[in-house]
């Protein structure tokens, strides 16, 4: 794919500096760019890469002031670039539409019903009573439950396994190894000190545009529905238990856990490595910063955590300030108490 630097600025209604016809073949990092690259300064930390590095176009946004001439062939300026780059790197690496093809090689029970279109590979399951969606892209090795449904314009990818009795809504990114509607942790003490399973009969239901990353589990509930809201997106590594309720336009950064029947509002950014207690909620709109351990309810929405145990974000900043001096301090108590002493 080749495109030229007046077409890119059109269609992001860019303001165009430079040759005009210069040509992109690929996305390229500002760092090392190249013939036929556009690259992008989204951070004031990379600027001296925009007066070094070659490439055929740049993007930054309408704000930059170079500080010397820049070294690509043509600069566009939009309102955001990271938005900007987002739509680029979207026509570059588009996903392929469904083949409409369902391999020989997969078992496909006689029972499922599957839309316009839809695309399976190798050596993939689909059991009895399942539907599947137009268009929707099951990869090899997929494997579908009793009466899963999956909704249209999907993609699973390879290794992807989805539980009995499971929904998955339209236009959902299941990345490789994602397991949905494994059991939850749920068993009961005995009196001689071992534990018996508690049934799981419950299921997991992801609604439309979530996108869950490799290798995150998502565990079916003990009764009702483990949730997870239009618009969420998971990372890679991500433990969600048993009645969890993941808010809409929520995000999850890599390894977080969220222990059962936990509910985390809607629009929440949770950073990599968190950890959340059982039986909290968790308001809209909250902020927890990675290797955060979240004990107790949020209530006020908008407000940002830090720590283990969490506390209000600037309130960790201020104790980490005094934490962090703590040795020197004891040392000056210790030499003052030796001065007393002495007196």
């Amino acid at each position: 794919m080749q495109i030229t630097a007046k077409e890119i600025a059109e269609w992001l209604e860019g303001d165009l500096e430079g040759d005009a016809g210069a040509l992109v073949d690929r996305p390229g990092k500002i760092e090392e760019g190249g013939e036929g690259t556009l690259t992008f300064l989204g951070n004031s930390k990379y600027e001296d890469f925009a007066y070094s590095t070659r490439s055929a176009v740049l993007l930054a946004n309408k704000n930059f002031k170079p500080a010397r001439p820049i070294a690509a062939s043509a600069l566009i300026r939009v309102d955001d670039v990271y938005d900007a780059i987002r739509l680029l790197l979207g026509k570059f690496g588009a996903q392929k539409p469904s083949n409409g093809q369902v391999s020989e090689k997969s078992s496909i029970h006689p029972s499922v019903q599957l839309g316009e279109a839809v695309s399976i590979g190798i050596f993939t399951v689909v059991e009895e009573g399942s539907k599947i969606g137009g268009g929707t892209i099951l990869h090899p090795q997929v494997f579908i439950g009793e009466n899963v449904e999956i909704g249209e314009g999907c993609i699973l990818y390879p290794g992807v396994k989805i539980y009995h009795d499971c929904k998955i809504g339209n236009h959902c990114i299941l990345h490789a190894n994602v397991v949905v509607g494994g059991d939850g942790f749920g068993f009961a003490p005995q009196e001689d000190g071992t534990f018996q399973k508690i049934p799981q009969i419950g299921n997991a239901v992801i609604e439309d545009h979530v996108e869950i990353g490799a290798n995150t589990t998502i565990d079916r509930a003990t009764m009702g529905s483990t949730l997870i809201r239009k618009g969420a997106k998971l990372d890679n590594l991500i433990m969600v238990a048993h009645n969890v309720e993941i808010g809409a336009n929520t995000v999850v950064a890599a390894q977080a856990g969220i222990a059962g029947s936990s509910k985390i509002g809607m629009r929440c950014r949770i950073g990599g490595q968190a950890g959340f207690v059982g039986h909290i909620e968790v308001a809209d709109g909250t902020q927890v910063q990675a290797q955060s351990g979240v004990a107790s309810a949020i209530k006020e929405p908008g407000r940002a955590f830090y720590g283990s145990p969490a506390i209000p974000y600037k309130n960790y900043l201020r104790s980490y300030a005094v934490f962090k001096q703590l040795p020197d301090l004891y040392k000056k108590i210790n030499d003052l108490e030796k001065k007393l002493r002495g007196q």
